[in-house]
């Protein structure tokens, strides 16, 4: 599993570890596949991403490139659910029922069942061997407090995989938090890095002439 929704929250310096590594035939579970050139991306170029489980792949290029191809596996799974199922590993409940998808090919060799009069389909949890999660701030106990929207599927992803790994932009002393401020337990974190140089990119900059200045 790997954190991360657009260029926001992505464990970048551990998935430039993964890069490093050279390991194949990964199975990555993430909303999205990074974007050219960065992230997730760098994996998938590098022919080391076996099968994506996503909920997003719009206007990757190169995904949707290998996938017509047959070289990359997929599987499609609503945004929604795919947070739930997430969820639902790091919390032991191995299946679940959603209305989401009820009718449509999502459905599809699935058991459904019928709650109140609506159709609603059952899905399983997501699991991993490894999470890689992308925090601001940790201390010592490996305790975790996410940035705004930064937050996305980092915390579920956090406890659904049986080593999870963060990156944090800064580590501090321990006692520096408030515990209603930490987002993640350390009981959850694994291994702890200290990231550095993040540009915070912007996927798409839209902008509008100030009130004071003439529109072109």
């Amino acid at each position: 599993m790997s954190g991360g929704f657009g260029l926001s929250g992505n464990p970048e310096h551990l998935i430039a570890g993964l890069l490093r590594s050279g390991v194949k035939d990964l199975t990555i579970i993430s909303n999205n596949c990074g974007a050219d050139g960065f992230g997730l991306w760098t994996l998938l170029n590098n022919g080391q991403i076996r099968k994506m489980v996503s909920s997003y792949i719009g206007e990757n290029k190169l995904f949707a490139a290998l996938f017509l191809a047959g070289k990359l596996e997929l599987e499609l799974v609503p945004q929604g659910t795919l947070a739930e199922r997430i969820r639902a590993g790091g919390a032991g409940i191995p299946a679940f029922y959603t209305r989401t998808g009820a009718g449509t090919v999502v459905a599809e060799g699935k058991p459904v069942e019928t709650f109140d009069g609506s159709l609603y389909v059952r899905e399983t949890w997501l699991r991993a061997d490894l999470s890689i999660v992308k925090a601001w701030k940790a201390d010592p106990a490996g305790n975790l407090i996410y940035r705004k929207t930064a937050r996305n599927f980092n915390p579920n992803m956090a406890t659904a995989g049986k080593v999870t790994i963060a990156e944090v932009e800064e580590i501090v002393p321990a006692g520096s938090f408030d515990p209603d401020h930490v987002h993640t337990p350390g009981i959850y974190v694994d291994r702890v890095i200290q990231g550095h140089s993040y540009d915070k990119r912007i996927e798409f900059r839209t902008t509008r002439p100030r009130e004071d200045e003439p529109a072109p």
